[in-house]
């Protein structure tokens, strides 16, 4: 990102703010699914809930122009479908134009803020049904953390499976991100068992009025080709924070994509924000591994990742 970009968002916002939507309305589209049948979509929705960490930098995501200059790295490469984002960094990358023949989902629901006391009662502070489908985006994600204990579980399952079936309504994908979840020691912790990640599975995969348009994200846990048992809604894998050893998350990947109903990747910190810091090559093993156009021979036995196209 140079000065001149960072001032021209800023500019523009103050002087033409129908400039976002004129942007929006102009944005060439794409199918939701091409010829591959996969998709890798880049997760940057986490700020909106207070989430700044990557790895072992609690404030990596805090420099918004650094944030944005590696999402436009990771865009530019061949095999990325699009983004998942709140409207505060769609907005910045549609005045970009980055976004022209790629998938754009909004982020919907991000009141939940992480370490809040409020966690669990995760409102819809972010896009609505009608924003998502005013700005032409591809459908919407939510995140829907489940907790037994937890009154403010049933608001959040009724606003999801209110969601779903108004964007199915328009004929838009809805991408859910369902936890199981309880507190200890005033933290909300994920359960990342694997008939814990069936079970959120599949309350997530019932949720609506119809299920035509749903999608899971869901995390790699342990049995993985149990935990894809579980549910026949198409399903992407996400990638959580960065891990300090990035070949033992790939191979988990590697794994899970070859479940029949695992379709992709919506990865965030993991490759944006890798130990090496070489966004483009992360994005491009990530490319290789959904099944996505050759990348480098060199990067794939970096890796250790079999050619599948040889």
């Amino acid at each position: 990102m140079h000065a001149e970009q960072l001032r021209m968002l800023a500019q523009t916002r103050a002087r033409n703010p129908q400039a976002v939507a004129d942007a929006a309305a102009k944005r060439q589209r794409r199918p939701w699914i091409g010829p591959s049948g996969r998709l890798l979509l880049i997760a940057a929705d986490h700020t909106a809930r207070g989430i700044l960490r990557a790895g072992r930098q609690p404030m990596a995501m805090a420099n918004r122009a650094d944030l944005l200059d590696r999402i436009l790295v990771a865009l530019s490469r061949p095999g990325v479908d699009g983004i998942l984002g709140t409207a505060d960094i769609v907005e910045d990358l549609l005045l970009l134009d980055a976004l022209d023949d790629k998938l754009v989902l909004g982020s919907m629901n991000r009141a939940g803020l992480a370490g809040s006391v409020f966690e669990i009662d995760d409102r819809f502070t972010g896009y609505s049904t009608r924003a998502i489908a005013d700005a032409r985006l591809d459908g919407g994600k939510m995140l829907l953390r489940i907790d037994p204990m937890d009154p403010a579980t049933a608001d959040a399952l009724e606003a999801c499976a209110t969601a779903i079936s108004q964007l199915a309504e328009r004929q838009l994908v809805a991408v859910v991100e369902p936890f199981m979840a309880r507190r200890e020691k005033d933290r909300l912790i994920n359960d990342l068992s694997p008939d814990a990640v069936i079970r959120s599975a599949v309350i997530a995969s019932g949720l609506g009025a119809t299920s035509a348009y749903s999608w899971l994200k869901i995390p790699v846990v342990d049995d993985m080709d149990r935990v894809a048992e579980a549910f026949t809604l198409p399903a992407l894998l996400l990638g959580g924070d960065v891990h300090d050893q990035p070949d033992e998350v790939f191979g988990r990947w590697q794994h899970a994509l070859t479940l029949p109903n695992v379709l992709g990747l919506v990865v965030g910190r993991n490759l944006l924000y890798p130990p090496d810091d070489d966004v483009a090559a992360a994005v491009d093993t990530a490319v290789r591994m959904v099944g996505k156009p050759a990348v480098s021979p060199a990067l794939t036995a970096l890796h250790g990742i079999e050619d599948s196209s040889r």
